[in-house]
């Protein structure tokens, strides 16, 4: 398939549809015909059942923000598992694009020829096999199947993936079911590690809005600070912030606990402040807190979970 843009659009293989639950059409219709476009008359709709089947994308032109947002993604909103979707196809842009591409993507993968605006998505360059295009896939399908090779300045290190490049990330493994490490040399963005269900994400500086959002298992520990709605909708699993965690800490969370500096939260109800558990203690200390600092700290928690 290919599409000819005169100007960049936003939204382009977005398997969301801009989060359709959310605005229900008004901001974006699976059945709109993509603006733009030169030559023929594709609706998003047409992009993304086109890349769920497994076939490819050549868009000539620049191409605006969440290009292939969730990409790969069997959506359970859509009837789906939830799941990756294994032959999703790639998308080649022969162009500029815009900001947060690949957003929570999880298979497929994306080569651009021109510039890539930051934050990214869920992706990471790896070495192409398309002259001229720089290649990225999902870091969550890295993380199940860590078989490409990556570009330095990234590196494994033993088991642990190592990102060192200082790209900020959001969305930072997104779906990752796999019992995998990942280390962030650098800071994060937005929804570190949303609905993860395995593996540890720690980030060495600080983390963006909505960290562990939807979190269903594993764990994330941000060494720096977090801003606001850590936890938010958390529904199993860990998270840590070493640094200042900002408000509305635990927003509709049902399950998992926060571990952070008491004096610097402000969790929404029902969360409650508890002590620290032996494990939480153990926690801290393999990330250096120790001693008198451990005191500064607290375990937020739901006492009874909402069903």
């Amino acid at each position: 398939m290919e599409l000819k843009l005169n100007n960049a659009v936003d939204c382009i293989g977005d398997f969301t549809y801009n989060f359709l639950w959310h605005h229900k059409g008004t901001k974006l219709n699976p059945t709109d015909r993509i603006p733009s476009q030169v030559g023929t008359s594709y609706t998003y709709e047409d992009i993304v059942e086109a890349l769920r089947s497994g076939e490819d994308l050549y868009i000539k032109g620049n191409v605006g923000n969440r290009l292939g947002s969730s990409l790969g993604v069997d959506l359970c909103y859509f009837g789906g598992n939830g799941k990756e979707i294994a032959e999703t196809g790639s998308i080649i842009v022969d162009g500029d694009v815009g900001s947060y591409m690949g957003m929570s993507m999880v298979s497929g993968a994306i080569y651009v020829r021109g510039e890539i605006k930051e934050p990214l998505g869920n992706v990471v360059e790896v070495k192409s096999d398309l002259e001229g295009y720089k290649k990225f896939i999902s870091l969550t399908w890295l993380l199940h199947h860590p078989e490409a090779s990556l570009l330095e300045p990234n590196e494994y290190r033993g088991d642990e993936l190592v990102l060192k490049d200082g790209l900020i990330r959001s969305t930072l493994a997104a779906r990752c079911r796999a019992p995998a490490r990942i280390r962030v040399q650098g800071d994060t963005g937005i929804s570190t590690g949303i609905l993860m269900r395995s593996g540890t994400i720690v980030v060495e500086g600080n983390a963006g809005m909505n960290t562990g959002a939807l979190l269903n298992g594993g764990s994330v520990v941000i060494l720096g600070d977090a801003a606001e709605f850590t936890g938010v909708e958390m529904r199993s699993g860990v998270v840590l912030v070493a640094g200042k965690c900002r408000g509305y800490v635990g927003a509709k969370m049902t399950g998992g606990h926060i571990i952070c500096r008491m004096t610097m939260t402000r969790p929404v109800p029902p969360v409650k402040e508890r002590a620290l558990t032996g494990e939480d203690i153990a926690l801290l200390s393999d990330f250096g807190i120790s001693g008198v600092l451990v005191m500064n700290y607290r375990r937020y928690e739901i006492t009874k979970r909402i069903l």
